[in-house]
This record gives structure tokens, C-alpha cells and sequence, in this order.
């Protein structure tokens, strides 16, 4: 099975900024004017995985800037796992942000990158004009180490906790980037509600035990045309995932430095995307949002698993650009 709406045009040209100690890839398109939107992707992701949401408003003539993350793509990552922490996650956007000339931008993350741009208003409030969180939902801190609760709650194989492991789970999935990205980019085989009601044995967070077992040349749930899953094959043929997985190496370090940080985003309009579908991130996770957040809408766009801007490209773009509209008319 593969994605009925047809596929986007070819990102622009990638271009090169010198910011905040590596050489950040970006794809950028729309005229330069007004604020300009930033797409962060997640993870096992690219800018490539915003191509129908950069085509879209571009052509509603909105300035959309999407850059490959540090470690991901054509933007190498430092071998220091501290090095892919928030402070040095979202100080890469800031950082673009200096390099453009551009004060203030609206952030769209999605999964990881929801991370990112949910901690971004807390960490540059001066620099942040809106966010958008697409499945990934705006959350206070954690009264214990996530890592810890992880473990508490799903035991050392829990993939997060696993991650943890240093060069395990960057081997496994490195091994072969096709089967990877297969895996990991499939479409929706029910609610969370059906994923709850299963055996404990079927259960499992263990994505890694699920990934050995895992036969893409039996899947028939698949949403990437032969052209798409190349793009992402050859990025992680050339980078692997270490980069990627650096990100779930900070949990731990991300948490302390949270305590010192607001608990509330006040002041600025927020949308909040969520994904009837997905079962990781999913749209009850955002029940209590509109308790920390003072300006916030939500939007449900309903059929879709964890990766929404690919699987649902129309309804994500009209509801981004439905929002931008009302709250930053053109």
C-alpha cells in the first residue's frame, strides 16, 4: 500500500550556514517576507520529510525554511553525545535564524522536532513568534529523570532505554537502512485503544526486537513511493543513526537543565496537530495542554499514524495554513 495523493516536487537547492559550531543544512522556499516558518523534522528523519508542507506554503506565499537536523542528512553532527543536547538543539535554529537576518520565526516540529520546538519559547522567548506541535505534545517537566521512569515503567528494553546503550542500537540499525527506515515508516494498523487491549507479549516497546523480526518483503503497509524511500536510504547509508540517536542520549541531561525553566508558554499563539492514529504520541497525550499553554488550538486529523505530515500532506497543510492565516495574516 502506498500514499494515494501524489508525490511533492523535489526540495530547493540546500543551502549552508556556519551556526553554533556545525555546518547546518537547510532547504529554503516562498518569498522572504513576514515570519518565516522553521519545519524540524524527528527522528529517523530529514528535512526531506516537510516536502509537501515546504510546496504548499510556498506556494500560498509563505516564507518556510526546513533544516537537516544536527546529525541528520547533510548536516554532520560532533561525535559528543552533550553535543546534541536542547541548549545545543535549539541554538542551531536560533543560530539560522542570526544567519537569515531574521528576528522572530514560527516553529513546526513534529515528533523530536516537537520536542525541540516546545522547548525553544522556553529557552529563546524573544525569539519565538508561534510553535506548532504536530503528534508531539507540549509537556511540563517530569517529576523524575524520564529515563528512570522509562525503565520503571517498560524495563530495559523499552527502545528509549535501549537507545541508551552506547553503539548497540546505532549498529542494528545501521546494519541495513532500507529494512530500517521500512520499519519505522509504515502506515497505522489501528488506535491505541486496539494497541492497549493486546496481550502484554504483544505489547512490547522493544522496537528493537520488532526490528529483528521485522520482514519488509512481506509489509503491505507501506506510504513512501520507491523514489521517497530512497531519499531517506541513501542519507542513513551515508550518516547511520548515531546522530539521531544522540538526541535520546539526553533525556537525562535535558531534564536537569529543565528545572530551570518555565513551566508555562505564555504570550504567543500555539497549535497543537494531533494524529487519530498514532500510538506513540497519541492525541490524549495533549488532553491537559490548554492548562501550560495561555494561546492554543487543536486540531485532530483523523486516519493518521505517527507520520503525519507525510501521510496526511493536504489536511496538515490546510490546517497550518488555515491557523497562519488567523493568527499571522499575510
Amino acid at each position: 500500500m502506498t500514499a494515494a495523493h501524489p508525490q511533492a516536487p523535489p526540495l530547493p537547492e540546500p543551502q549552508f550556514a556556519d551556526v553554533n559550531g556545525i555546518r547546518l543544512a537547510y532547504y529554503e522556499a516562498g518569498p522572504r517576507q513576514g515570519v518565516p516558518i522553521v519545519f524540524c523534522h524527528g527522528f529517523p528523519e530529514l528535512a526531506f520529510s516537510w516536502r509537501y508542507q515546504i510546496a504548499a506554503l510556498a506556494a500560498a506565499g509563505r516564507w518556510v525554511i526546513a533544516p537537516d537536523q544536527r546529525g541528520y542528512g547533510l548536516t554532520p553532527g560532533p561525535e559528543a553525545v552533550e553535543a546534541y543536547d536542547i541548549d545545543c538543539l535549539t541554538g542551531d535554529l536560533v543560530g539560522l535564524l542570526d544567519h537569515l537576518g531574521v528576528e522572530k520565526a514560527i516553529l513546526v516540529g513534529h515528533d523530536w522536532g516537537g520536542i525541540i520546538v516546545w522547548q525553544a519559547p522556553l529557552l529563546h522567548p524573544d525569539r519565538i513568534a508561534g510553535v506548532v506541535g504536530l503528534n508531539t505534545p507540549f509537556t511540563p517537566r517530569l517529576p523524575l529523570d524520564p529515563i528512570v521512569m522509562y525503565r520503571n515503567a517498560f524495563g530495559d528494553d523499552m527502545y528509549i532505554v535501549h537507545f541508551q546503550k552506547p553503539g548497540v542500537a546505532d549498529a542494528q540499525l545501521g546494519a541495513d537502512p532500507e529494512k530500517t527506515i521500512r520499519f519505522f515508516m509504515r502506515l497505522p494498523k489501528g488506535t491505541q485503544e486496539d494497541f492497549l487491549s493486546r496481550p502484554a507479549e504483544k505489547r512490547s516497546l522493544a522496537l528493537q526486537d520488532a526490528l529483528a523480526h521485522y520482514d519488509p518483503a512481506t509489509d503491505q503497509n507501506q506510504f513512501l513511493t520507491p523514489d521517497e524511500l530512497a531519499v531517506f536510504v541513501e542519507a542513513f547509508q551515508r550518516t547511520g543513526f548515531t546522530g539521531g540517536i544522540n538526541w535520546y542520549r539526553n533525556f537525562t541531561r535535558n531534564w536537569e537543565r529543565a528545572e530551570a525553566l518555565p513551566r508555562r508558554i505564555d504570550a504567543i499563539p500555539c497549535l497543537m496537530i494531533m494524529a487519530e492514529l498514532d500510538v506513540v504520541l497519541p492525541p490524549s497525550m495533549a488532553d491537559r495542554m490548554g492548562e501550560q499553554i495561555e494561546d492554543l488550538e487543536k486540531v485532530l486529523i483523523e486516519g493518521s499514524g505517527h507520520w503525519t505530515q507525510q501521510e496526511k500532506p493536504d489536511e496538515v497543510n490546510a490546517a497550518l495554513l488555515d491557523w497562519l492565516d488567523r493568527k499571522f495574516p499575510q
